[in-house]
């Protein structure tokens, strides 16, 4: 198979990298996808950077190696901010490897009218200051201010948005004087753009809100063109693989990916 015609492959502690997936699908239609969920070891936060890094390495040889995928996209802020630089240097020149950081940190600092950011995600994200040093390091004189919101995560999983559950819970965040005064928000974590369009009700359309699957699929887009690598046409089906199956795991996917998905059963730990 001619290079540019090989799969993309993008993959995530679990399923919230599908909404990743799915701003890809939509973007690059001829694209075909290849998505690997880490469900045996997820969730990622609670474990060491040397652990994650090294799931993420063979994940990403799994990718390259037995899928032919010619780009890489790691749909998880911690495999991100764990794992990315030992990927990117161990596959230089061979593959292009995208993470979910770089690219929304790029699209926040090239803004000239943000003054005053807000971040949100997990703990551990937030706890691992990696959006605050490159903001820090890029470009200074913004203003950024960064919460934690370990409920919504969950909740978006249990299919609790638009509702009076999640109503509640993002006006208890929302309110908090974190956040007051911004102009823009990131969406730190990979279930986020799900209640995208519910936060910007919330601001009543007043604060700009950056959505990291949206922003990634547009960089690997670029990245493709830049290199040659588009498909000019579909070759294959896009595979949803896991390394672990519950019934639970299928039923969400819908959720994330918004469509139905037949999810596969592929323990690369072996």
């Amino acid at each position: 198979m001619q290079r540019h015609q090989q799969p993309i492959g993008i993959f995530d502690s679990g399923i919230g990298g599908l909404t990743v997936a799915n701003a890809v699908s939509k973007l690059l239609p001829s694209e075909q996808l290849i998505y690997f969920g880490d469900t045996a070891h997820m969730p990622y936060g609670d474990k060491s950077k040397e652990l994650v890094s090294s799931y993420a390495t063979r994940i990403t040889e799994f990718l390259l190696h037995e899928k032919k995928c010619k780009a890489v996209i790691i749909a998880c802020n911690t495999a991100s901010a764990a794992g990315y630089e030992t990927l990117r240097d161990k596959f230089k020149g061979i593959v292009p490897v995208i993470n979910v950081i770089d690219p929304m940190i790029e699209a926040v600092i090239t803004d000239e009218q943000v003054k005053h950011v807000g971040i949100i995600a997990t703990k551990t994200t937030i706890g691992s200051g990696v959006y605050q040093e490159k903001l820090t390091r890029r470009k200074p004189e913004l203003k950024f201010s960064a919460l934690a919101t370990p409920l919504l995560a969950g909740m978006i999983e249990e299919g609790f948005y638009n509702n009076n559950i999640s109503h509640a819970v993002l006006e208890k965040y929302f309110t908090d004087k974190t956040l007051q005064g911004i102009d823009s928000l990131v969406l730190a974590c990979t279930h986020y753009p799900l209640i995208k369009n519910e936060i910007d009700a919330y601001y009543g359309g007043k604060v700009k809100i950056f959505d990291s699957a949206e922003v990634v699929a547009l960089k690997l887009k670029s990245i493709l063109e830049k290199e040659n690598l588009l498909a000019t046409e579909r070759k294959g089906a896009d595979s949803f693989l896991v390394s672990d199956y519950t019934q639970s795991f299928e039923i969400a996917t819908q959720i994330f990916y918004g469509q139905e998905v037949h999810l596969s059963l592929t323990n690369i730990w072996q």
